[in-house]
């Protein structure tokens, strides 16, 4: 039998797409013949990943895991939506939310991960995943957050399991004060700015090129006006106010109560708990936000596949 390598195990696995593990396996399992392996591979459905890697997955799940003060959220696409409601799928993006959790800080950290009750790592069984469930999918983001007192609060939306939605949510909160009481806060803020979208957290936060750009399409619709341009001035600094409390969450109204602002909500809750709360960051991820989903033309596949 051929001696196992790892350039061997390479070659089959840029041949086939698939997982590190499987390709071993495959050469094991063939005593070490390459093109064998390849047909092993394809024969189990692993060689089809590769071959699915350039379909555009846009659909998937948001997985959130917050244990105390600490908080992850990821982002794993598939083509369709129906692959969400997958038991397996979700179980990934359930295991892949927890290792980053347990200390994973980027989706690139948690892919050479060995993934829960396997020998693969994260990237393998996202390839095994990949030819067994039929769809291409990725890794998109990840993002892990921890406060040194207080908490990290989280609310998924549109929820198909525990810890599993279509918009994802985490919340720090710095404070001492009743960690009960501070993941109601939180929970609150999280659900908030999933509604609202905030892009900044204080009105500090905002990029200076963000405010600049503004300021110079709010002067242009303004001068259509012909005012003066003292008038033009009050007139912009008016309407950044707005944008202000349109884009920093400390500026916007709580939508819960559609009349005090996040700001006002935690000076709020600092008095009532009796010791300083702070809000300290946010992060807010929607399933395939930014991804741009191929159109399809029903009538043109229909035509396609009567001339075949």
């Amino acid at each position: 039998m051929a001696e196992i390598t790892a350039t061997l195990v390479k070659e089959l696995r840029d041949k086939t797409g698939a997982g590190m593990m499987d390709c071993k396996k495959a050469l094991l399992e063939t005593g070490g013949d390459l093109e064998k392996a390849v047909d092993f591979l394809r024969k189990n459905g692993l060689a089809a990943a590769a071959k699915k890697s350039g379909r555009v997955a846009s659909e998937g799940l948001i997985g959130v895991a917050t244990n105390d003060d600490i908080g992850a959220l990821v982002e794993v696409n598939a083509e369709t939506d129906f692959v969400a409601r997958n038991e397996d799928f979700q179980s990934f993006v359930s295991g892949v939310a927890d290792i980053m959790l347990l200390g994973a800080n980027s989706i690139e950290e948690a892919i050479n991960v060995t993934f829960p009750g396997t020998e693969r790592t994260v990237g393998e069984q996202l390839t095994h995943n990949i030819a067994t469930i039929g769809e291409n999918m990725s890794m998109r983001r990840g993002v892990r957050m921890t406060v040194e007192h207080g908490c990290v609060a989280s609310y998924v939306h549109n929820t198909l399991a525990e810890g599993l939605g279509k918009i994802g949510v985490l919340v720090a909160i710095e404070s001492t004060g009743d960690q009960k009481r501070l993941q109601q806060l939180g929970k609150q803020i999280a659900m908030h700015v999933a509604a609202a979208r905030p892009e900044a957290l204080s009105i500090e936060s905002i990029s200076v090129d963000s405010i600049e750009r503004e300021r110079n399409v709010l002067a242009e619709q303004a001068r259509a006006s012909g005012k003066p341009d003292n008038i033009i001035e009050k007139m912009v600094d008016g309407r950044l106010r707005k944008y202000y409390e349109e884009v920093a969450l400390m500026e916007q109204t709580f939508v819960i109560d559609n009349e005090t602002k996040i700001s006002e909500v935690v000076a709020n809750a600092s008095n009532e708990i009796g010791v300083p709360v702070s809000l300290t960051g946010f992060v807010r991820y929607e399933l395939g936000e930014g991804i741009e989903k191929a159109e399809a033309d029903f009538a043109a596949e229909v035509a396609a596949t009567l001339k075949t």
